[in-house]
């Protein structure tokens, strides 16, 4: 994995990852940015949480880059999608939303949206256990590869 010294000029990046850590691979989302976290790279922030709430909508306001992470219920490989709000909806938001529609409430709330993607990896256990299975852990990896050709590329994508 090519790794970016905390020195290098990066774009203002928020990494959020979601799910349920009791739930086995569910909480693929949060162990990928707790990992994020780790690397303490100036100018990229992590957010490990059970589910996107709509106070996110802030902080993705205030970043040029938005990554998403979750588990998928099914596939074999990790995969990367770019993102678009979602037109609107009217409200109410609810207390639990998609990416799609949490960039839309950014959007709506600040007139403003980033760049975003989110990275699907694919689980095998989501019963109840606050461990990955190995095949997960092993994509987790995969992720984290991701979010770094993302931070690197952020401009050329």
């Amino acid at each position: 994995m090519v790794m970016i010294s905390p020195s290098h000029p990066s774009p203002t990046v928020l990494v959020i990852g979601y799910g349920n850590l009791l739930r086995g691979d569910d909480g693929i989302g949060q162990t990928v940015a707790m990992r994020v976290e780790q690397w303490e790279w100036v100018n990229v922030r992590s957010r490990a949480v059970h589910q996107l709430m709509p106070e996110l909508a802030q902080e993705l306001s205030e970043v040029q880059l938005a990554i998403f992470v979750d588990a998928a219920l099914s596939g074999d490989d990790v995969t990367r999608s770019k993102l678009e709000p979602v037109p609107e909806q009217g409200l109410p938001w609810g207390h639990s939303l998609s990416p799609p529609r949490l960039l839309s409430l950014c959007q709506w709330l600040y007139q403003t949206v980033p760049q975003a993607w989110i990275i699907s990896v694919p689980g095998v256990d989501f019963s109840d256990s606050d461990r990955l299975s190995p095949l997960a852990q092993q994509r987790v990896e995969i992720a984290l590869n991701h979010i770094t050709h993302l931070i690197q590329n952020h401009h050329t994508l």
